[in-house]
């Protein structure tokens, strides 16, 4: 504990606790953050290997390929990747970054996930306003619902949450929920079951930046969200 270390008899000892910031650190280290994220199928590494090696060949007989790269007109496909991004270091940079931010800290004490379904979000009817990893967007831009995408089998569920823990008014350990849609089947999120109506960021001047998270929840059955569903605000 913080104060385990208390000389009561030399109070000046209490200048070392001004942070408790080391403390805590250490205290975390003793427990290991659980995996509440989904399995991550990975193809044998043998597959992969054989890939990589087919690929290699593949554009080394590139005759098309070579001539680009010795005058220099190759255009590197950045679609392409992306995609090859998405699907190896590109979850775990997010997961980084989520951390960087707090995320897992504010919403999931002692607990983690490996981000495996890419969410896309814009904001406008010409998706001008896109929503990446911590980049800044003003509340007029995000007067109305996004649109938002994922990848999906068809016979999957998804729930879809937008949350906000630097926002509330009252307790700053408690969230505002803007937007929850759940049972959505495969990536129709306009088919989902919308539990909270979306509700456009207002932060209070003067508080600096918030955070708005979007969160996409696997679900194994239809939940009944009956009981849940909340009046229009408006």
């Amino acid at each position: 504990m913080p104060n385990a270390g208390i000389d009561l008899d030399n109070l000046e000892s209490l200048e070392n606790y001004r942070s408790y910031t080391l403390y805590i650190r250490v205290d975390e280290a003793d427990f290991e953050p659980v995996n509440i994220g989904l399995p991550h199928c990975r193809p044998s590494r043998k597959v992969e290997v054989k890939e990589r090696i087919r690929v290699t060949k593949q554009n080394k007989n590139n005759s098309d390929l070579e001539r680009a790269t010795r005058l220099r007109t190759f255009r590197i496909p950045l679609d392409r990747v992306k995609a090859a991004w998405e699907k190896t270091n590109g979850p775990h940079h997010i997961r980084r970054l989520a951390e960087h931010y707090g995320i897992y800290q504010d919403l999931f004490p002692m607990a983690y996930f490996v981000p495996r379904v890419m969410l896309r979000v814009a904001y406008g009817d010409d998706s001008s306003a896109m929503v990446h990893y911590g980049n800044h967007l003003s509340p007029s831009q995000a007067s109305l619902a996004p649109h938002v995408s994922f990848e999906a089998e068809e016979n999957s569920l998804w729930t879809l949450l937008l949350t906000s823990p630097d926002e509330h008014l009252q307790d700053s350990e408690q969230e505002y929920v803007h937007w929850l849609v759940g049972n959505i089947p495969g990536n129709a999120v306009h088919s989902g079951q919308e539990v909270c109506q979306y509700i456009a960021p207002f932060p209070t001047k003067g508080t600096g930046y918030h955070r708005y998270i979007f969160l996409l929840f696997k679900q194994e059955v239809l939940v009944d969200f009956s009981s849940d569903l909340l009046p229009s605000p408006w």
